[in-house]
């Protein structure tokens, strides 16, 4: 059983632009993320997606109101598809998080990025058994990113964790029940 998964990354967010990693805080899309929502929706307009699933953080849910406000496609919000929660440093500046230290160690009242890709990759299954044969969409965070090259693509954790950000236009997968 598989699912044909695109996934896009919610909108540059206000926080984004001052360098803050917002974690598990809400957090806002700034004007240029609403123009980038706007530019997914026409997008993935017509890209044959049955249902939108989007992490329960508000820069995601408002990337996915922008994009598909007046779509009839079902919107499903999983907060396990949520940013790696980095606990007391929610809301840090991002060069601040260390990332490679939170491998396995979790953030001091939050988790570790393994853990948070093990929490997304159990989304993943969920969607693998439930809408196998469809095309979704996924709009998340960087740690859905690392959950979907980590368990797709074999990526190590530790190099996703090493390596700049970098933005594209939506990553598309098949992703089959383990």
């Amino acid at each position: 059983m598989s699912v044909e998964l695109v996934f896009e990354t919610h909108a540059t967010s206000e926080d984004n632009e001052r360098g803050l990693a917002t974690g598990w805080k809400p957090g806002h899309l700034s004007a240029a993320g609403r123009e980038q929502a706007r530019e997914l929706g026409l997008r993935r307009a017509d890209d044959g997606i049955s249902a939108i699933f989007t992490s329960d953080l508000s820069r995601a849910l408002e990337t996915v109101g922008i994009a598909f406000g007046e779509s009839r496609i079902p919107v499903l919000h999983d907060w396990r598809l949520r940013e790696c929660n980095y606990g007391a440093m929610n809301g840090s500046p991002a060069a601040e998080l260390r990332r490679q230290d939170h491998l396995d160690e979790p953030y001091p009242s939050g988790e570790s990025w393994r853990g948070a890709v093990a929490r997304v990759v159990r989304c993943l299954d969920d969607l693998a058994a439930t809408w196998f044969g469809d095309r979704v969409l996924v709009v998340g965070h960087t740690a859905t990113l690392f959950a979907l090259e980590h368990h797709m693509h074999g990526a190590s954790l530790e190099d996703l964790l090493a390596a700049p950000f970098a933005w594209q236009p939506g990553w598309e997968y098949r992703v089959t029940l383990r």
